[in-house]
């Protein structure tokens, strides 16, 4: 996987700093962007523009490339992935809080409606 997903001697150091690291502050920026009740698409610009902050850090610290598509895309998808689930677990608290007569929830990520009938 090494050259495919990551560009670093060790796979430690992808998984410091773009899963934990950058995966981190994109399911923080995923949950404030659904708290202040902004609609989806708005998680999108926010994560690509924190995958250049994640490509720098990997520039900086640990003498990567910064200009590489296929690597920026790979943490971007990342991110992509923890903003969106960070969106939607926020906003399914949201909506079962906000609107407990007419929405249950279903798990961490989902809310159904409370009036309707079971087939």
């Amino acid at each position: 996987m090494q050259g495919i997903l990551y560009e670093e001697p060790s796979i430690w150091l992808f998984l410091l700093v773009t899963v934990i690291m950058g995966g981190s502050a994109a399911w923080a920026s995923g949950k404030s962007i659904a708290q202040t009740w902004r609609p989806y698409w708005q998680v999108i610009p926010y994560m690509l523009a924190l995958g250049f902050a994640v490509r720098f850090i990997h520039f900086a610290l640990f003498d990567g490339h910064l200009l590489t598509l296929q690597f920026y895309t790979v943490d971007a998808i990342v991110l992509l992935i923890a903003g969106s689930l960070g969106f939607r677990y926020k906003r399914a608290s949201q909506m079962t809080t906000q609107y407990g007569w007419l929405y249950e929830r279903t798990g961490p990520f989902g809310w159904k409606d409370r009036t309707a009938k079971s087939a």
